[in-house]
């Protein structure tokens, strides 16, 4: 097993303990399972490094790596909205975006092709991390959660979500065309 691949499965192995740390409601946890999923969101950028960099690029990684973005990124903002800080349509959209992908994926698959993630895609999982972090930096035991940064973030979220699905099926339409 490649090095990338064995950080994408860390990325993994982290969502679980990103989880368990939040909802052990421990004074902090907030802070703690903040470190863990920016550890988990810079083994992503990490592992698509050495991957380019050492030709480590692998069918392996390019289904799995996405998809340790998709549930690590899922499972933090499910939390959000539990705790009332996202609405839920904003997740609706996010999970609707990432089945209709992935069964594209799945179609191309079934074609022998297998699809990387495209630029917009890297722009929106970066932004989305990093707009996941400030949320869970703004938590309101220390400080009032400034509501337009908090909405903010989520229409970024929202807005470069929906970009790069409409950008990832106009790229890709060419799947569909002999689909019975």
């Amino acid at each position: 097993m490649t090095t990338a691949n064995k950080l994408t499965l860390l990325r993994m192995a982290l969502i679980p303990v990103f989880l368990g740390v939040l909802y052990a409601g421990f004074s902090g946890s907030r802070y703690v399972a903040l470190g863990v999923f920016i550890a988990a969101s810079l083994t992503d950028m990490l592992d698509g490094y050495v991957a380019r960099h050492y030709n480590q690029i692998t069918n392996f990684g390019k289904f799995m790596d996405p998809l340790a973005d998709k549930v690590l990124v899922m499972a933090a903002m499910c939390w959000f909205v539990e705790i009332g800080q996202m609405p839920g349509w904003a997740l609706a959209v996010v999970l609707l975006r990432e089945f209709a992908v992935s069964g594209m994926r799945l179609v191309a698959v079934e074609q022998g092709r297998v699809i990387a993630a495209g630029w917009s895609g890297k722009v929106k999982t970066a932004s989305t991390m990093v707009c996941l972090c400030l949320m869970m930096l703004l938590d309101e035991s220390w400080m009032p959660i400034p509501r337009t940064l908090n909405v903010l973030c989520i229409a970024i979220i929202v807005l470069t979500t929906v970009y790069s699905g409409v950008e990832y099926f106009i790229q890709n339409r060419d799947v569909f065309k002999d689909v019975d």
